[in-house]
C-alpha cells in the first residue's frame, strides 16, 4: 500500500465531500447506551473548528445513543497570559462551559463533557497543587484528572507528544502524580508502544494512582513502522499483557486511525466500511478485552481525529460488530459502564 509517512501523525480537517462517499450504513444495536470516553473540542485553524454544534452533528447522526462524553485535553483555548503553569487551566474554563450549554438540555439529550481531562505539567513537582486547585475550580464538578503525555519517539516523522523521551522516569513527574493522585483525580496514560515498559514500571510503581491507558496502547503503523504489522502486535501484546496484571489501569478501546495507519485516508477512493474499519482494528481490540476484561475496557470516538478517515456511524458500527460476541452485560459495560465508573460520571437522567 502507498505510503507517505508525513500523512499521519498530523492532524487535519476532515474532508466532508470524502467521507460522504462511504456508502450508508443501518446503525446497528441502537439501543446500546454510549458514553463516548474520549474526545475533543476545538477551533485551531480556520478549516478546524471543531466546537458544540460540530460535534454534535457527528452524535446526533442517526441512531446510535450517545448519553455522556468526556473530553480530553488537546491543547485549546489555554489563557493568553498569567503564569505559565495556570494557562492550561483556560481549556477546563472552555470546556465546562460547553459542558453547561449541553448540560442545560437545550442541546437535546446526550449530555457533553460530562467529565473533563484537562492538562497540568505534572514535573512541577509539589507545586503542581495550585493548578489542580483552579482545574477543579474551574470544572464546575466534572474535572477528573490530567493528561500529560509521554507519547515520544526518535524518529521525527513519528510527531512526537512529550518533550521527554522518558518522562514516566523523572522523579519531578512522580512527584506530581503523587499529588494528583491524592488529590482523588485520575491520569490518563498516553504513549506510543515502544514505550509500553516505561508505562508498565510506572503503573506497578504508583499502585493508587487511577491510569487510563489510551488509544489502545498506541501501536505505531508508519515511518520506520511501516510494512511491519506483525512485528508491531508481537512487542505490543506481551507489554499490554503486563499493564493488564496492574489493577490500577484500564484502557481505551480505539483512537488508531492517525497512529496505526491501517490504511491511508489520503489515497482511498472512500472511507471503508465499519466491517472493513472492524476488521483491521480488530486484533489489537479483541486482545485488549480478553486481557483486560470489558469491565476495564472502554470504547472512545477520539473524534475529530478520527473523522480524517471514518465517520462517526461507521465508527461506532465498528466497534460494535468487534464485540458482537460479548453478553449484554459485557457490552453495557464495554461502551458504557465502565467509563461511567472509571470517570466518576453521573448516572444519566
Amino acid at each position: 500500500m502507498p505510503r507517505e509517512p508525513a500523512r499521519f501523525g498530523r492532524i487535519t480537517a476532515p474532508d466532508r465531500d470524502w467521507l460522504a462517499k462511504a456508502p450508508p450504513e443501518p446503525v446497528l444495536d441502537p439501543d446500546i447506551p454510549i458514553v463516548d470516553a474520549h474526545h475533543h473540542l476545538w477551533q485551531r485553524a480556520a478549516d478546524q473548528r471543531y466546537l458544540l454544534h460540530e460535534f454534535l452533528e457527528d452524535v446526533y447522526s442517526p441512531g446510535h445513543r450517545v448519553e455522556q462524553t468526556v473530553f480530553v485535553q488537546c491543547h485549546a483555548m489555554y489563557r493568553a497570559a498569567g503564569p505559565e503553569a495556570m494557562r492550561p487551566v483556560g481549556e477546563t474554563e472552555f470546556v465546562a462551559g460547553i459542558a453547561a450549554m449541553s448540560g442545560s438540555g437545550g442541546y437535546g439529550p446526550a449530555r457533553v463533557a460530562a467529565g473533563i481531562v484537562g492538562y497540568a505539567d505534572l514535573t512541577l513537582g509539589a507545586a503542581v497543587e495550585p493548578v489542580l486547585e483552579a482545574h477543579l475550580r474551574a470544572g464546575g464538578g466534572r474535572f477528573r484528572g490530567v493528561r500529560h503525555s509521554g507519547a515520544w519517539d526518535a524518529d521525527p516523522i513519528i510527531g512526537n507528544g512529550s518533550e521527554h523521551p522518558h518522562l514516566f522516569r523523572r522523579e519531578d513527574f512522580r512527584a506530581g502524580l503523587g499529588v494528583l493522585t491524592r488529590m482523588g483525580l485520575s491520569f490518563d496514560l498516553w504513549c506510543f508502544h515502544p514505550q509500553l515498559a516505561e508505562a508498565v514500571e510506572l503503573a506497578r510503581a504508583c499502585p493508587d494512582t487511577s491510569f487510563i491507558m489510551g488509544h489502545c496502547g498506541g501501536p505505531l503503523g508508519y515511518g520506520p513502522y511501516a510494512g511491519q504489522r506483525d512485528a508491531v502486535f508481537a512487542a505490543w501484546r506481551p507489554r499490554m499483557a503486563e499493564l493488564a496484571a496492574c489493577p490500577n489501569v484500564v484502557v481505551k478501546l480505539g483512537g488508531m486511525m492517525m497512529r496505526l495507519a491501517a490504511y491511508d485516508y489520503g489515497v482511498r477512493a472512500a472511507p471503508p466500511s465499519s466491517q472493513e474499519l472492524a476488521e483491521m482494528w480488530r486484533p489489537y481490540i479483541e486482545t485488549c478485552i480478553e486481557i483486560f476484561g470489558p469491565d476495564r475496557c472502554l470504547f472512545e470516538s477520539n473524534f475529530p481525529v478520527e473523522k480524517m478517515g471514518i465517520g462517526w456511524v461507521a465508527l461506532w458500527n465498528a466497534f460494535k460488530r468487534i464485540a458482537a460476541g460479548a453478553s449484554e452485560d459485557e457490552k453495557r459495560a464495554l461502551f458504557a459502564g465502565t467509563a461511567r465508573r472509571t470517570y466518576r460520571l453521573p448516572a444519566p437522567g
